[in-house]
Parts: structure tokens; sequence; C-alpha cells
């Protein structure tokens, strides 16, 4: 683990220490950090270059071991959604294992993501009743044994205790997820005082991280976790919503997406609390001095296209992801803004 004024200090520490992180993890071996290293390394060829004998040498000791394995009819003690993937990752090879493409369409950002279409898609026929539900210990949560090896960084982040995990599988550049107060099993449901530590927190670490920002899902819009966690970004390019294009940023465009743009934190707050007591689901993106907030209607109650696996807020800020090639190549300006505006609450 590094300190705080270490990681944060500049873009490149946090490169370093991400970086140095994967390393560590894949010197620690095992299949669950195989699979995030290679995840990581495949969307970003700089953490590839670093990673790829590493990755190599151990792919090589998992597939030998699981050979054995299967000849000699044992049960293979893994977790089983990681298994299918290094499985299709065996059946494809390491070496041909495809670098996440990615392209503009319109205003809009596309990325194929080889790996992570090796994922089950997300089951989204369960609709929560409610924004809000209880913390579940029994359920997967950041407090569990194993996700501790998965942690590059803990230590104090403008006075609260907070946890930074790599995303297993990433599709923005230093992909993170930051836990605050992580044993306090917090569920993900955004309060007022935590919606004030993230804009603090943004802006704060912008002054040192170009680009720096927080995703937010919540549940209804395809959290995937019921414990307090936010999705933590270094992008100085920004996402399409912010481009000046679009009418809440000053342009002429319509955003297809029902946006809301805030550029203070109380005003912000306001915006998100209505929509806690209208019991409407949403997607945030956070930036410096300013917040994206997305109403929309609760998954799994309207048509998702077969080209995506669900809108969370990195679809709503623009950034398309497909699971084939074909979809990849073929999906134009129009089809997303029209997915895109289906989603209105």
């Amino acid at each position: 683990m590094s300190n705080e004024e270490s990681l944060f200090a500049s873009s490149a520490a946090f490169s370093t220490v991400f970086s140095a992180g994967l390393d560590g993890l894949l010197k620690k071996g095992g299949l669950g950090p195989f699979i995030l290293v290679c995840a990581n390394a495949t969307f970003d060829q700089r953490l590839y270059a670093a990673a790829s004998d590493g990755l190599s040498q151990l792919y090589a000791v998992l597939r030998d071991e699981y050979v054995q394995a299967l000849q000699q009819g044992r049960e293979i003690q893994a977790v089983e959604e990681d298994l299918l993937v290094f499985l299709k990752i065996h059946a494809v090879g390491l070496d041909r294992l495809q670098p996440t493409a990615k392209r503009q369409e319109g205003l809009w950002e596309l990325q194929f993501n080889h790996l992570r279409s090796f994922r089950p898609k997300r089951i989204t026929s369960r609709v929560p009743e409610r924004l809000r539900a209880p913390f579940d210990e029994a359920g997967f949560h950041f407090n569990k044994g194993f996700m501790q090896k998965e942690a590059f960084w803990a230590g104090e982040l403008l006075g609260r205790h907070a946890t930074l995990y790599y995303n297993k599988y990433p599709f923005v550049d230093f992909h993170g997820l930051l836990v605050p107060e992580r044993d306090s099993c917090l569920p993900q449901y955004l309060t007022e005082a935590h919606h004030f530590y993230l804009w603090e927190a943004t802006a704060a670490l912008a002054q040192t991280l170009e680009g720096v920002g927080f995703g937010y899902n919540s549940l209804g819009a395809f959290a995937s976790v019921n414990h307090l966690h936010f999705q933590m970004f270094i992008k100085p390019e920004g996402f399409p919503v912010m481009a000046p294009a679009w009418r809440h940023n000053g342009g002429e465009k319509p955003y297809p997406a029902a946006c809301l743009v805030f550029s203070d934190a109380k005003s912000a707050w306001t915006g998100i609390h209505q929509l806690h007591e209208d019991e409407t689901p949403y997607n945030l993106l956070y930036a410096a001095g300013r917040m994206y907030l997305f109403p929309r209607r609760k998954q799994g109650t309207y048509p998702q296209p077969a080209w995506t696996s669900g809108f969370t807020w990195h679809e709503l800020a623009g950034g398309i992801i497909t699971f084939n090639r074909e979809d990849y190549e073929r999906l134009d300006a129009a089809s997303i803004e029209r997915e895109l505006a289906c989603l209105a609450p």
C-alpha cells in the first residue's frame, strides 16, 4: 500500500502505484488475480507491456493445473465465473486476446472490450423494489477476505478512511473502486454526507490528477454491489456528455438521455434527494466542480438492445461498450441516441 501523498501526488505517481500493484498480484498467483491483471493489461497497452511476461508465466501454471485436474476428473477449486473466463481465454489463446479497440462515432465513444465480453452478461430481469436495500452480509461485498488482495491503496482521504480496489474488468483508464469506510458496511445508497464528501474529494484530487472523476450507479441503475462504492477513473479528455455541443453545456444539441448538470454541491444534492423521494433510479458522473445527474428507468423494465449488457453511468455519459466486433463496427450514432432516449423516466 502507498500512502496518500505518494499515490495522489501526480498522474505519473498514480500510474506507477497502479502498475506496481498489478505486478504484485501476478507474483501472488491464483486465478482471480490472473483474470484481473489480464483484463487491465488488455485494456491498457501501457500496462500490458509491463505485465506480459508475468501473465504468460502464470497462465502456463494455471493451464497445466486445470488440464491435469480435468484429465483426472478432479473438481477445480475456483470461482465458476473466473474459471469460465479462463477456459475462454485458453480456447482463444492468451497471445491472441485482442486489446480493447476504441473509436469515435459522432460525439460518442465506442469500445470493443474482448476479454470483458467473456463474462456472462448481467442478469437484468430482477428489478430492485426500492433505491435502498439493507447491506447483505451474506451477499457479495468488499469486506470479503479474497477481495483484500485486489486493493491497491487504503488510507485517509479527506478525513475518511477509504480503500481503492482495482476494477476487475475495466472500461476506462485507471479504473478503480473507491469504498469509503469499508468496515461500516454501508449500502449502495448515497447520503448527503457522502455526496458532499465525493464532491470535495473530486475537486481535491483534480489538483494533481488531471481528468480524475467518479461514476456512481444507484440500485435499479445497474449497481452490481450493494456496498457503497464509487468508480474512479482518470480521463483528461473527458466524456462525450461534457462536449460543448450539448444544450446542457451551452450548446444547441439536446442530449438524448435525461441529463441534469450542477456546478455546486448543494443544488446537486437537491436534485439527488428529489430522485430519492420519487424512487427514481439514477446514474452520476462527478468531475471537478461539476456533477452530471442521469434520472432513468429501472433496469429490466424496458427492452434492452443486444449490443449492451446494461446502461450504467459510463453509457449515460456517452461511453458505449460492445461485446463483439460486428456490433462495434456497425453501431451508429442514431442507434445509440435512440436507445439512450428510451431510458427517460
